[in-house]
């Protein structure tokens, strides 16, 4: 279990306050107004924002104080981090090992790992060569072959079309459902939150409600809630 116990974390000008638990294996979507301090939080669960106060545990351990390298967790951006002069083969060996000396056996594996996501074809090719849904293929093996049991998207599709945006909502899920890894994902698409039909942890100006059923959270009168949803009834 993922627990997020009395936490501060943010900047001088804004910060955010959490305490919530989320159960191994579940799909969570992050939600909110811009500016409501959804990446804030995924980026203090991966140590990129270190806390003022309190802890994130995961299996009964405080990876708060954990280096960021050492923490379970996988993260993706929306940018992707991609490194221009590298090929797709080594930037997603780099998921593997840093130094990009891998063996046989471990090459075999990034390149299994290619196929799963339908890019075998392209590990020659560099980034600036591919189109911006085949990037997001190659930040998603990455993440696969770290093989972490969180996974944290922080608008990572958000560049993609519609189509293009719900095939790879559903490789991930796919490949989440796989591992048993738990999934929490940043979005400002409240139909991703349908799609994945689980949970909602609900930002505003800092402070974090959930997780809570996505059924509740749509039909909740609360006035955070509707007023990030607006009128219009969305249905399951």
């Amino acid at each position: 279990m993922l627990i997020v116990r009395n936490l501060r974390a943010g900047y001088k000008h804004f910060e955010i306050k959490a305490n919530f638990s989320v159960k191994e294996g579940s799909f969570v979507a992050i939600l909110g107004p811009s500016g409501s301090g959804k990446t804030t939080l995924v980026n203090a669960i991966a140590g990129f924002v270190p806390l003022e106060t309190g802890s994130i545990e995961w299996k009964d351990e405080n990876i708060a104080i954990l280096p960021i390298g050492d923490r379970p967790v996988s993260i993706l951006f929306q940018e992707h981090n991609l490194f221009p002069h590298l090929t797709i083969e080594k930037n997603v060996s780099i998921g593997l090992k840093p130094n990009l000396k891998l063996t046989s056996s471990e090459r075999d594996k990034v390149l299994r790992t290619l196929r799963r996501v339908g890019l075998e074809k392209f590990v020659k090719y560099k980034p600036a060569e591919l189109s911006g849904g085949q990037r997001t293929r190659v930040a998603l093996a990455r993440a696969m072959l770290r093989s972490k049991p969180l996974l944290l998207l922080d608008e990572a599709f958000s560049g993609l079309g519609p189509a293009l945006r719900l095939e790879m909502l559903a490789l991930i899920m796919d490949f989440v459902e796989q591992e048993n890894m738990t999934l929490l994902m940043v979005t400002h698409d409240i139909n991703d939150a349908i799609k994945l039909n689980q949970q909602i942890i609900f930002a505003n100006d800092g402070e974090i409600a959930g997780p809570m059923d996505l059924t509740k959270f749509l039909n909740s009168n609360e006035q955070n809630f509707r007023g990030y949803l607006g009128s219009g009834k969305k249905e399951i």
